[in-house]
């Protein structure tokens, strides 16, 4: 329950959370959150600015505080809408159910909202608590990050007044991120004709599921199973020796999530059907063998008879999707070569969306923190797809963050998280993207650095914080803020 929830410490943290988790928010439907925020806003009597569609909320210095140099606050109010197929839940209205596991905060069913649902709260339980030692403060509250970085790309130039951010994005406790990799998405689109299902063929729907998805930047590297191309590949297996129809193929969800679910029709030949149940068995145990960290993973078949399909997917078009989708690179194309353990460049294979006007959509997304790199893996995708004939395009695409390693607010809250713990924390980069390279490029001044508590599992509905590291998040923000007397 929500009420279980707001019993955590901080309280004040924690019934925001709770409170949020109430406020449909998924990205690029942000308009219930925004209002939410703009009226806490003047509840609060602060300064609030709609800033291109970001909320920016300013507070006052406390007494004492006046000469201290400005310090921004920054967070996306929106976040990654995914869920269990066998769960019934409208992102777009009902609320999230969050509730506590050993240690852990998770939801029922569904992303928790964590990310970046912790950064959120912590900024208005800032503002709301006017016992709180602080320097001029403003917080930003960014909407669509999550598919586009849209929010910190639209955020205008000569708004914000603060000389150092601390974005509130980060998902370990004790490592502080002063770099990022910059990104783009590569989408191909297949049209094909439509065809009547001739006789004589038995249909399949067959699923690919259980598996655990993940973060397609902080997670990919830990060799989790993708359910598009796993079906991709059980599918051009089919195409051995067989005349296989495909009715419908439909998988994935979010650019940046790795594809937990696929799920394809497919047709062969009444007199070949039990190919279909053999060489599921025969795949199914070799992705057991290769994917031992994906316990939960199945491979199921049921026969379609009832509502068989009538309309099929070209032939030509339906292989060329088929292996188009086996052969797409997917996961770490290179690892760092300056920070060992850190990957420099991949590439996610999303979704693939069976369109209304006769194509089907597959969406892939580029990482990297070498420009060059993040082109060129972005171009092989692209090639790929364009060999079979599909209609390539690219998104703008967002700019890395190049590590300041003078930054004095990295100083700042590695010796508060040192004096507060008695444990030295690591200072890096990370491979998964965030909105600090964008705002460089408007405030190019910025002193900046990230940090948050410890999340697992995020984009998918295994998400969940860890409550210790939520403490240990709030106490180190207070001490943050009073320690910016000692910077100019």
């Amino acid at each position: 329950m929500v009420n279980e929830i707001e019993q955590l410490e901080p309280k004040g943290l924690w019934h925001y959370f709770a409170e949020i988790c109430k406020v449909p928010r998924p990205s690029k439907h942000e308009e219930k959150i925004r209002e939410y925020l703009v009226a806490f806003g003047n509840e609060h009597h602060l300064e609030t600015i709609d800033a291109n569609g970001n909320v920016l909320i300013r507070k006052a210095p406390s007494k004492g505080y006046e000469a201290a140099p400005g310090l921004l606050f920054q967070a996306h109010m929106d976040m990654v809408c995914e869920k269990n197929a066998d769960v019934a839940h409208d992102f777009s209205k009902d609320p999230i159910l969050p509730y506590i596991d050993n240690g852990w905060v998770k939801a029922r069913g569904t992303t928790l909202g964590a990310d970046d649902g912790m950064g959120v709260a912590a900024m208005l339980a800032v503002l709301a608590d006017n016992n709180i030692e602080h320097g001029p403060l403003e917080c930003l509250f960014t909407f669509d990050e999550e598919t586009g970085l849209s929010g910190a790309k639209e955020m205008p130039a000569g708004v914000l007044q603060s000389k150092y951010l601390v974005n509130l994005d980060s998902e370990e406790d004790g490592e502080f991120c002063i770099g990022c990799a910059g990104g783009v998405d590569t989408t191909a689109t297949f049209s094909y004709q439509p065809q009547t299902v001739p006789d004589g063929f038995s249909f399949f729907r067959v699923t690919v599921n259980g598996l655990q998805g993940g973060h397609s930047g902080s997670d990919i590297d830990k060799n989790r199973g993708n359910a598009v191309q796993l079906l991709a590949r059980f599918i051009n297996m089919l195409y051995s020796g067989n005349a296989v129809l495909l009715a419908e193929f439909n998988g994935g969800n979010l650019r940046n999530a790795i594809a937990r679910e696929a799920t394809a029709v497919i047709g062969l030949p009444a007199a070949k059907k039990e190919q279909v149940r053999i060489v599921a068995n025969l795949l199914l145990a070799d992705l057991q063998n290769e994917y031992p960290n994906e316990p939960g993973l199945k491979l199921t078949v049921e026969s379609v008879v009832e509502d068989a399909p009538r309309v099929m997917v070209d032939t030509d078009t339906a292989k060329c999707l088929v292996r188009a989708l086996v052969a797409c690179p997917h996961g770490v194309m290179g690892m760092s070569q300056d920070l060992p353990g850190l990957v420099e460049t991949s590439t996610n294979l999303a979704s693939v969306k069976m369109q209304n006007d006769y194509s089907v959509l597959v969406t892939t997304s580029q990482r990297s923190s070498v420009a060059s790199r993040k082109e060129e893996v972005k171009n092989k995708v692209a090639a790929v797809f364009r060999l079979a004939g599909a209609a390539v395009s690219h998104g703008d695409g967002y700019p890395g963050w190049k590590p300041n390693v003078n930054s004095a607010i990295k100083e700042v809250l590695a010796q508060a998280y040192e004096d507060l713990f008695k444990q030295t924390p690591s200072v890096g980069a990370i491979h998964a993207g965030l909105e600090c390279g964008l705002f460089l490029e408007k405030y190019p001044d910025l002193d900046m650095i990230s940090c948050g508590p410890t999340l697992r599992g995020v984009h998918s509905p295994a998400e969940k914080v860890e409550i210790a590291s939520v403490g240990k998040f709030w106490l180190l923000l207070l001490d943050v803020m009073k320690r910016m007397k000692s910077l100019k």
